[in-house]
């Protein structure tokens, strides 16, 4: 093994100089429509794991220096675009040690979903199974599997996954959101934002925290919460370094205490601090048990020990941060490229909230457009390109029977881009979810996952957006400065490439 990794810098510049081929097997089709090999119990042709189609698996790398060749891993979403194109609805990948299968056909997706046992699992995330081990913390609901998972799921469900309780949570958002329109009105200059990826996280921060603990931090204001800022920093750093984890032995990134482990280590430790002090505050204000308060709620209405509530709290709290900024900055970015859907939205809005009132959910339910517009702003620029399934079982799919522990992912943004399931499928066209007889496959959108472990924030992160469009197009105009392209590059979750090129012109 010593000798292979010594090795690996001279085998790695061999292949970056050699022509990289791919295998020679027959690609699979794209087109899509549910049959019954699609969900049969043996697969129709008898065709195993190794049958399928991939770019070429070279020893020890596997095909992480073709991806090189394509822009590395913050470019690997595009390189899973170009390899459904080339193999068809599913492929076979080989990254340094780690192996998975990808889908990106909307049947595929549902066959898997009808497949679903009691317990789906979801790829093992080697790099904080290892921290918590480490620290003796417990897993969370991204990392725990079976009956544990269930259990920690069902004690969250009720709060978060019901409309009903949802709904009452706009109020909170509604008193950030009047904050972070008055600061896009004061730190704009000349409409536009220094860092507002920076500033929507900080908004995202503020909001998810309000709602977990009751406590403002702060962030909007002109003087920021030190502890706040050092927390998100945390999280960004803990998503920049678990990825090169993934790909490589995190075994040995501990063993020999690398700086990507100290980092990630050091990112964990400040995160999981700053969310005890905040969670034991609010057990100790409402320690009799009766209370309406989310946390406390939850904890004393289930059998939740308090290292399993900071372990679940600390994963929904990151969870909350960084996917709702990232969400919202590509949704500002597509209206500021689609003006006429913007004024759309905008005569929508006024229509529905009478002048002078906030926007709140009940509003929200006479609001298709916006809806359409988020929908639309997910599919053609996704927060997360790709989620994951491993198969607890041996399972057909199409073509094939995967074995049980096969990863498989799911590759939704290469589902949203495909012209076969979407027409003009570069285009922002909010109308299309609005067509009385839509021809849009349910399983064709799928940005918060699908089945039993969907995200469980789903509700309220879709409330968070809907209402902060609402502000936003409300009070400014959102403007293109630029029509350069502004590309997306991969870093826990798809950030634009480069400033976003857009200013806020107040109404």
């Amino acid at each position: 093994m010593r000798t292979q990794i010594r090795k690996a810098p001279q085998i790695l510049e061999v292949l970056k100089k050699q022509s990289v081929g791919l295998q020679h097997c027959k690609p699979t089709s794209s087109a899509c429509v549910l049959d019954s090999k699609d969900a049969a119990e043996i697969a129709p042709c008898g065709h195993n794991l190794n049958s399928i189609p991939g770019p070429t698996n070279w020893p020890i790398f596997g095909s992480l220096v073709e991806l090189l060749r394509k822009g590395g891993l913050r470019r690997q979403h595009e390189a899973l675009i170009d390899y459904h194109k080339k193999f068809g609805k599913i492929f076979r990948m080989k990254l340094g040690s780690f192996e998975s299968v990808h889908i990106g056909a909307p049947c595929l997706l549902e066959a898997l979903y009808r497949k679903e046992g009691n317990y789906p699992q979801r790829l093992e995330i080697k790099p904080w199974k290892a921290y918590r081990d480490m620290r003796d913390e417990a897993y969370g609901l991204l990392i725990l599997e079976g009956k544990d998972w269930q259990r920690v799921r069902s004690a969250f469900q009720q709060k978060l996954m019901k409309p009903t309780e949802v709904v009452k949570l706009d109020g909170k958002i509604n008193e950030v959101l009047a904050d972070f329109v008055n600061r896009i009105g004061a730190v704009n200059v000349n409409g536009q934002i220094n860092d507002l990826y920076f500033e929507l996280n900080k908004w995202s921060f503020e909001t998810i925290c309000y709602v977990l603990y009751d406590k403002r931090f702060g962030l909007l204001q002109e003087k920021v919460d030190e502890e706040a800022m050092d927390f998100i920093t945390a999280v960004k750093t803990m998503m920049n370094t678990f990825g090169m984890m993934m790909v490589t032995p995190v075994e040995l990134h501990k063993g020999l205490n690398t700086k990507t482990w100290q980092d990630h280590t050091a990112a964990w430790d400040r995160i999981f601090s700053t969310a005890k002090i905040y969670i034991d505050k609010k057990l100790n204000r409402h320690s009799g048990g009766e209370t309406d308060d989310l946390i406390s709620d939850i904890y004393h209405r289930s059998h939740l020990t308090k290292k399993e509530l900071y372990a679940a709290i600390t994963e929904l709290q990151i969870g909350g941060v960084e996917t709702t900024a990232n969400s919202m900055i590509w949704a500002i970015f597509n209206l500021s490229r689609n003006p006429c859907a913007q004024a759309k939205l905008l005569k929508e809005i006024e229509d529905v909230v009478p002048s002078g009132q906030s926007p709140c959910a009940e509003h929200i339910k006479n609001m298709p457009y916006l809806k359409a517009c988020l929908k639309e702003s997910m599919r053609l620029s996704p927060s997360v390109p790709f989620t994951s399934r491993t198969l607890d079982k041996d399972t057909v799919l199409g073509d094939y029977t995967l074995p049980k522990g096969t990863v498989l992912m799911i590759n939704s943004q290469a589902l949203g881009s495909n012209e076969e399931y979407f027409d003009n499928g570069k285009q922002f066209r909010p109308e299309r979810w609005l067509q009385a007889k839509t021809t849009i496959n349910p399983f064709a959108h799928v940005p918060f996952g699908i089945g039993k472990r969907m995200c469980i924030g789903r509700r309220l992160a879709e409330l968070q957006l809907q209402l902060a469009l609402c502000w936003l197009v409300r009070n400014f105009e959102v403007v293109a400065t630029d029509h350069e392209p502004v590309d997306a590059v991969h870093s826990g979750t798809l950030v634009p490439s480069r400033e976003l090129p857009v200013a806020f012109i107040r109404r």
